[in-house]
């Protein structure tokens, strides 16, 4: 069946990607106000885009009732700064409890009594529990369309638990042990990523 995405009604065509984009990796984002305000919420529009320089982007939706950023958005145009925190299975309550519709003043960390530690780069803290934090500053804020805005973020600097490192100077991972999870089809729907299967990459052909 062919659906003409510049036809259908916004919440079709979020349905189609929210259904079928998966599983999409979750960036549990730690913000500052200007005024010293913290802020945490979950994002799964969300993904690596390159390496030199490591980056991030993240697609962030606009409040549906006013038309206007949310607080995540807000900071980072404001700040310029933010740190992205994977999701391991064991926060996900915590980060449900952070995607709640507050005040602006609301301290999402303190609501969900979420521990934090010091970034080293950046204002805005990590969340201690993540197996891995990226602290990082806004390259590029670009509205694309009346509800959403799209950062491109530069990774200043890695934060991974030493528990999930198995050779550092190799920089080997042991990234099952992380139990991260990630957003799948319709609303509230999570997935493990423990089911898992490898396929080596073909050889290169000969070139003539």
């Amino acid at each position: 069946m062919l659906f003409d995405m510049r036809e259908l009604s916004l919440i079709k065509r979020y349905k189609i990607l929210n259904s079928t984009i998966t599983p999409r990796p979750i960036a549990w984002i730690t913000t500052v106000s200007e005024d010293g305000t913290r802020n945490a919420a979950p994002y799964s529009f969300f993904n690596a885009v390159g390496d030199e320089p490591p980056m991030v982007v993240l697609g962030l939706l606009k409040d549906p009732a006013t038309g206007g950023m949310k607080n995540t958005a807000s900071n980072i145009a404001a700040t310029g700064e933010f740190v992205v925190n994977l999701v391991c299975e064991a926060d996900a309550e915590k980060m449900n409890m952070t995607s709640i519709d507050g005040p602006a003043d609301l301290d999402e960390l303190e609501y969900a009594n979420i521990e934090t530690l010091p970034s080293t780069a950046v204002t805005p803290e990590r969340i201690a529990s993540s197996p891995v934090s990226f602290e990082c500053r806004s390259l590029e804020m670009l509205e694309i369309g009346p509800r959403q805005t799209i950062v491109i973020g530069e990774i200043l600097v890695t934060h991974i638990k030493d528990e999930f490192i198995l050779d550092p100077d190799k920089v080997y991972l042991d990234t099952p042990a992380m139990k991260l999870i990630g957003r799948v089809h319709g609303s509230g729907w999570y997935a493990r990523g423990t089911d898992l299967f490898k396929m080596d990459r073909p050889k290169p052909l000969p070139k003539d």
